[in-house]
Parts: C-alpha cells; structure tokens; sequence
C-alpha cells in the first residue's frame, strides 16, 4: 500500500460497527484495533494501564479519557507502519484531540441506524464476557443456546442492552458523539451511513473505501446513503 491509510468508525450500541469493521479489515488490509477488546486484553494481561482500567471497569464506570488515550496512543504508535482501523476509539472530543494531535484521519464513516432497529438487536444480543464475542439470537445465534461456540462457557445479556436503560445509552452516546462528529466533520473526512440492515449499508462503505484507500485527504467529502 503506497499510502498508509487511517480511518475510525463510530456508532451507537447495536449499530453493527464490529461487523462492518470486521469486513473493512478483511477486504482492504487495515489493522482493525477495538478499543473494547484491547481493554479486555489489557485487564488480563495485568498490565499498568490495565490494572487502572480495571478499577473502572469493576465499579461500572466509564474509563476516563486520560485513561482511554495513556492506553490506545501507545499502542498506535506500534501500528506506526500499518493502516488501520479504530473502533471505540476516540469516543469524546478530548480523545479525538488527543489522536489528532499524532495522527490526521483519513476517514470517519458513522452509522445512523434508527432506534427502533437498533432495541431489536440489542434486546437479542447476548455476550461472552470473557472475550467479547458478540451473539444475536435472530442472526448469528450460538450453535448451542446461551453458551459460547469456541469455550462452551454461559452467556450474559448486560443489564445496558435491556430496553429500559436502552434510551439513557443512546442519549448519552448522541451527547458526547456530536463533538467529535462535528470535528471530523470540519476536518472534512467525515462520511455518514444510514440504514436498518448492515449487508445494505456494506456495498457503500465497501464503495466508499476502494474510492478513498489512495485519494488525497483534500479530495475527502461528507456522503450520505440514498
């Protein structure tokens, strides 16, 4: 790749990011980096900045954002040679300084999935904790109901994905999202997706991406799906 590439994806829960993500991995050679699972590794591995997320994690608590970036900034300085992808990273417009500071964006796609659409999946979403591994009973079941495939271990539905705290969520990630939206936004490299069905808002990001992967940054414009 002649240029290396660098992109975020933002959504709120339920919104498909880690499917769409994984496909974008996969089909153009980026580096796929969550947030989310590298914290996990992070927690077990008991590393420094992981023992410190772990008192946040174990009272409920959002990580903080000097946490969140003492945590990723590093790791994407190992990535210094790749393209890669972020997923739950930046989530609030101090991260967004912060990556901005090191790194200039190539592209932002966010998801705008409707509500409605978006308790349907969470209301049928079920976790193992351990991993991260994502279940949906209406599309992607386990093959043995409430246990993981790879470790045969029980599944958790988070109290979060129950409809009642399901509205508090969204508001919350509709709150704290605008700014860095509105960042990436001005910065011109911000591209929005709406839709109820991933496989139909895929062919456009998949689109948008063999366009962009070797465009300059000026040639970067805000798209909307049909």
């Amino acid at each position: 790749m002649a240029k290396l590439f660098r992109a975020a994806i933002m959504g709120p829960p339920g919104s498909g990011k880690g499917t769409i993500s994984k496909r974008i991995a996969q089909s153009f050679g980026l580096q796929y980096l969550s947030s989310g699972h590298y914290l996990r590794e992070s927690i077990a591995a008991n590393t420094e900045a992981g023992v410190l997320v772990k008192t946040y994690v174990e009272r409920g608590m959002l990580v903080p954002d000097h946490v969140m970036t003492r945590l990723m900034l590093p790791r994407l300085e190992q990535l210094s040679d790749h393209s890669w992808l972020l997923d739950g990273f930046p989530r609030t417009l101090a991260q967004a300084l912060a990556l901005n500071n090191l790194y200039q964006l190539d592209l932002v796609i966010s998801l705008n999935i409707p509500y409605e659409t978006l308790r349907e999946r969470l209301s049928d979403r079920w976790i193992h904790p351990a991993s991260g591994r994502v279940y949906n009973m209406g599309f992607n079941p386990p093959r043995v109901q409430g246990k993981d495939d790879i470790t045969g271990e029980p599944l958790i539905q988070h109290d979060d994905d129950k409809p009642e705290a399901l509205m508090a969520r969204l508001r919350h990630y509709k709150d704290v999202a605008k700014p860095v939206i509105d960042l990436y936004k001005s910065q011109g490299v911000l591209h929005s997706f709406s839709g109820t069905e991933t496989d139909r808002i895929w062919p456009y990001i998949n689109s948008l991406l063999s366009t962009k992967m070797h465009a300059q940054p000026s040639d970067a414009c805000q798209t909307q799906t049909p």
